[in-house]
C-alpha cells in the first residue's frame, strides 16, 4: 500500500466523555483507589526505611572501616565475599521475586490484539 494512501485514510475516533476516562471493550478495570495504592507501597517503604535505620545504627556502632576489623585482617578474602553478597543477593532477590510473580499469572502480559500489531 501508497504511503500517501495510508495518510489520506480518515480515521474515526469516538467522542471521549470528561467524566470517564477512556478504556478497552468490555474492560471492567478502574483507576486505582489511594487508599489501596498507599496499602500496597506501605509495606515496602517500611521495609526499606527499617532497613535505612538499621544501617544508620550499625555505622554508629561500629565506626571502623570493614578491612580495619580484625576478623577481616586474620582472612582477607572474606571482606570481599561480604561486599559482593550485598551487592549482588539483593537484586537476585528481586528477580526471584518478579520471575515468582511472573510464573505465577501466566496470560497476564500483552494482550493479543497488540501482539498481533493492532491498536
Amino acid at each position: 500500500m501508497d504511503q500517501s494512501a495510508i495518510l489520506a485514510k480518515p480515521t474515526a475516533l469516538p467522542p471521549l466523555s470528561s467524566a470517564e476516562p477512556p478504556s478497552a471493550p468490555g474492560s471492567s478495570l478502574s483507576p486505582p483507589s489511594v487508599a489501596g495504592l498507599l496499602r500496597k507501597l506501605g509495606l515496602p517503604w517500611a521495609v526499606a526505611l527499617a532497613v535505612s535505620a538499621l544501617l544508620v545504627a550499625a555505622g554508629r556502632h561500629w565506626p571502623d572501616p570493614l578491612l580495619a576489623q580484625p576478623w577481616a585482617q586474620a582472612r582477607p578474602e572474606l571482606p570481599l565475599q561480604l561486599a559482593l553478597a550485598l551487592v549482588l543477593l539483593p537484586p537476585a532477590a528481586m528477580a526471584a521475586v518478579l520471575l515468582r510473580r511472573l510464573v505465577a499469572a501466566p496470560g497476564r502480559g500483552e494482550s493479543s490484539d497488540c501482539a498481533q500489531g493492532e491498536r
